[in-house]
């Protein structure tokens, strides 16, 4: 992941990415997984495990989604700094999936898992710096939506 200037090329394939984000069934996918909120590794497992229920195809959609998306990024198909301001919902699902990861690599006995997108998160200083602001995010809205359900009951 160097420090080349963005060409056209990585425009359009950035867009492109954009484009496959919208198709209706990954529209779908990227819903379940905002509202998706694992707050255990055995919930989160639970939906991993569930084939054939439309919560695993979304989970491993969006998954496989942004793991492939990540790889271009390390197999310099894709400039990782147009990727880093472009893509920030990587972030977002590396957040929710991170405090599991080791587990589910070992359970999985798959170390492989998810390594592209830990790469390109983990990959640099800025990258830690914008997950850590990413997590201090979902943090204040996993409050905010915990007030609001009190409020409801």
């Amino acid at each position: 992941m160097g420090n080349s200037k963005a060409t056209h090329a990585d425009a359009e394939l950035i867009l492109k990415l954009y484009d496959l984000r919208r198709e209706a069934v990954m529209r779908q996918a990227r819903d379940f997984f905002g509202m998706f909120s694992p707050a255990s590794f055995e919930e989160l497992m639970a939906v991993m495990g569930a084939f054939g229920s439309k919560e695993n195809a979304y989970l491993r959609q969006v998954l496989g989604y942004w793991e492939m998306a990540a790889s271009l990024v390390v197999h310099g198909a894709l400039n990782a700094e147009l990727a880093q301001d472009t893509l920030g919902e990587m972030n977002f699902v590396y957040a929710k999936v991170r405090p599991f990861l080791k587990q589910m690599r070992n359970l999985m006995k798959s170390p492989e898992f998810l390594q592209n997108i830990e790469k390109v998160i983990e990959g640099t200083p800025e990258a830690r710096e914008r997950l850590a602001r990413m997590q201090e995010r979902m943090a204040e809205f996993a409050k905010m939506r915990e007030a609001a359900a009190k409020k409801g009951t």
